[in-house]
């Protein structure tokens, strides 16, 4: 899952170099900023992915075969009813985005081209979040490395003939992740069937069972709601940042690449954990669900750490890389050290979330995340005299109070769902016994 992330900004980088060489300042503006409305918009339905996954790795933890199947139906039909929906509200939906972007009349221009064809991979990427979700619920990481990959390969191959090859421009551009999607669905599919899995199959009356729909929206509204604060936070720690000046803005932007490289690998482990813990909770498997979270931990918080020393030696090397400015880069080590700890400051909050979709806790997760989305934006209002030290001061405590209090709500959701705390070892000897 890590290397299946990998190729995501890089995805970005290719697209953004090939509208370059076109020499049109607006165009490249317009994909610029298309990119950042499609990762906010096409990402709040990421919820899609991470129920579907705990769903089904629970179903599985069951051996229950068919729900498998109906889980993952019933993810296609709500993935299908949303981007019909966008679809069907792109105007309103462009207007605001359009407004909120401030752009020039010709980025817009080329900007509202962009939006107008994208917004047509809706239905299928909401459709490969579903079966990405069910590749990882299913412990099958392989197949979801060869789906991630296979569409990011499809996209950059399109967008280059597209683009340069056909001349379309600005629509090739935007055509390319739409056909994209398109075949990520159709090899999706086709892996599903290899795996011997049958969503199509399944009877209607079984797919709109009440509960388990029901169960199925409550959870992607959870995590909807979740990743809606997240995004918000990251929102208001850009404006504070762009409020201090351009330089303090390109630091912050330099630095927060160094969370962003350890949350490829943070979010790896946790997709691991959304696996495992999922498969535990749905066999009732106490001694695996609790060493899967064991695991899980040590592996986040050992990244994190080591993660937050190497950028700490290297920090200089890392940012002289990256910027050319002497005025940025020194502004950017002025606040090195916030950035270098935030990998180990956010592990828990990694690790907790995968554990806590595996396990489908999602309203508590829901509730915690907009508990520190909260004391974040209340630390920002008392720091604000403290400039972009306390930015990234309210931003670390952001990102512990999150780790921290899903901690604390573990041990009590743990003794709801298995019962009584017991000694786990002695579980274990009996299991072994028996």
């Amino acid at each position: 899952m890590t290397l299946s992330q990998v190729t995501t900004p890089l995805l970005g980088f290719v697209g953004a170099t090939v509208i370059g060489r076109l020499g049109d300042p607006a165009l490249l503006g317009a994909v610029a900023l298309g990119a950042v409305v499609f990762d906010v918009l096409f990402w709040t339905f990421g919820s899609l992915r991470m129920a579907t996954a705990g769903l089904t790795a629970q179903a599985v933890g069951r051996g229950d075969m068919l729900e498998i199947d109906l889980v993952l139906a019933r993810a296609l039909l709500v993935g299908s009813v949303a981007g019909v929906l966008l679809l069907a509200l792109q105007k309103p939906i462009g207007a605001a985005a359009f407004t909120l972007t401030g752009a020039s009349p010709a980025v817009t221009n080329a900007l509202t081209t962009y939006f107008r064809i994208r917004m047509f991979a809706a239905p299928f990427t909401f459709a490969n979040y579903a079966l990405l979700g069910s590749t990882l619920g299913r412990g099958r990481t392989d197949l979801g490395l060869v789906l991630q990959i296979s569409i990011n390969a499809l996209n950059l191959i399109l967008t280059l003939v597209f683009v340069l090859g056909a001349g379309w421009g600005i629509a090739g551009a935007a055509l390319a992740p739409v056909a994209a999607e398109i075949g990520g669905v159709a090899l999706g599919v086709t892996v599903m069937r290899h795996v011997g899995s049958h969503p199509f199959s399944v009877r209607w009356a079984a797919l709109t069972q009440r509960d388990a729909l029901l169960r199925m929206l409550a959870v992607n509204r959870d995590v909807m709601i979740r990743t809606i604060a997240l995004m918000l936070a990251f929102a208001v720690f850009a404006s504070m940042g762009a409020r201090a000046g351009d330089a303090t803005l390109a630091a912050n932007a330099v630095l927060q690449n160094m969370f962003a490289i350890g949350g490829y690998f943070l979010d790896g482990f946790a997709t691991a954990a959304e696996t495992l813990c999922g498969q535990a909770f749905g066999a009732r498997n106490e001694v695996d669900f609790r060493a899967a979270v064991r695991l899980s931990l040590l592996w986040c918080l050992g990244f994190g750490a080591a993660t937050a020393l190497v950028f700490l030696a290297t920090g200089r090397i890392f940012v002289g890389t990256i910027t050319t400015s002497q005025v940025v880069r020194d502004t950017a080590m002025a606040y090195l050290p916030y950035a270098a700890l935030t990998p180990l400051v956010g592990a828990a909050a990694f690790a907790f979330d995968g554990i806590y979709i595996g396990a489908t806790w999602t309203a508590a997760m829901r509730n915690l995340m907009l508990v520190a989305l909260s004391l974040y934006l209340g630390m920002l209002f008392c720091l604000g005299s403290t400039g972009n030290a306390g930015l990234w001061m309210a931003f670390l405590v952001f990102l512990a109070t999150r780790g921290s209090g899903q901690a604390i709500l573990y041990p009590g959701l743990v003794s709801r769902t298995f019962g009584p705390c017991r000694d786990v070892q002695k579980i274990d000897r009996d299991r072994i016994a028996v």
